[in-house]
């Protein structure tokens, strides 16, 4: 399977166009079809990354921000000295947002507001029921994105992480499995490239995305309920604003 390097990330000029899917896109959405469609099976390891590297003739940064973003997703797990191995799916859910259904701002911005409406109130159930384990996977998330930020580059499967551990927090599976579900298709990013530098304006949009993540964090870290739920909705506003302004 050949990838194409034209996917480079281009604002899109018309609401119905579809903007173009990153290479690291494009090998996670062949990576998760096979564990959806039951080709690569739960409990079964990954292959190699050398082979994988050859397969879709990437480089190992793709081949790695791919996996990252499956185990963001809770679909592979990599057990250290071992390998990587299939999670699985449940598939007690018929609801799911895949790769073409985020093909426009109108799609970006439907997820939005979804999210909007699910995610204030997870961070303030996350604020009460936070443990220090919780606090550390969320830590971890933020220091990902910041290492990728240091590095001037985007860093969609750590911003997708911290979002999935908030939902871990809160101690109610079906918010974990709701966010598993929408998986990083529900991060606006999610289908730019993001194995290359990134653009000093999108870099600048990147640092306060980092910002409103430590003001969701340390809200979370010290229980304050209201203050979680309000800066998460700050956040996501801010996101969804940032879109309608496109489409305009």
């Amino acid at each position: 399977m050949t990838l194409s390097s034209s996917s480079a990330a281009h604002p899109p000029a018309a609401t119905a166009r579809t903007r173009p899917r990153s290479l690291t896109g494009e090998v996670e959405q062949t990576m998760s079809d096979r564990i959806r469609d039951g080709r690569w099976a739960a409990g079964i390891k990954l292959p190699r990354e050398a082979d994988l590297i050859a397969e879709f003739q990437v480089s190992r940064t793709v081949v790695r921000e791919a996996i990252s973003r499956l185990q963001a997703a809770g679909m592979v797990e990599t057990r250290h000295g071992i390998g990587t191995f299939v999670v699985g799916l449940s598939e007690s859910s018929g609801f799911r947002v895949r790769a073409e259904q985020m093909a426009t701002l109108h799609d970006v911005i439907d997820v939005l507001e979804l999210r909007i409406a699910i995610e204030t109130e997870a961070a303030s159930l996350a604020a009460s029921r936070r443990t220090d384990d919780h606090i550390k996977a969320m830590r971890s998330a933020l220091d990902r994105f910041a290492a990728a930020l240091q590095a001037h580059r985007d860093a969609v499967g750590a911003d997708f992480q911290f979002h999935l551990e908030i939902a871990r927090a809160t101690q109610n599976a079906r918010f974990v499995e709701l966010m598993t579900t929408l998986g990083n298709s529900m991060i606006p990013r999610a289908r730019l490239e993001t194995s290359t530098p990134v653009a000093a304006e999108r870099e600048a949009y990147l640092q306060r995305v980092a910002l409103e993540h430590d003001v969701i964090f340390k809200a979370i870290e010290r229980r304050d309920a209201e203050a979680a739920r309000a800066a998460m909705r700050t956040h996501l506003t801010h996101s969804r604003e940032r879109r309608q302004q496109a489409l305009r």
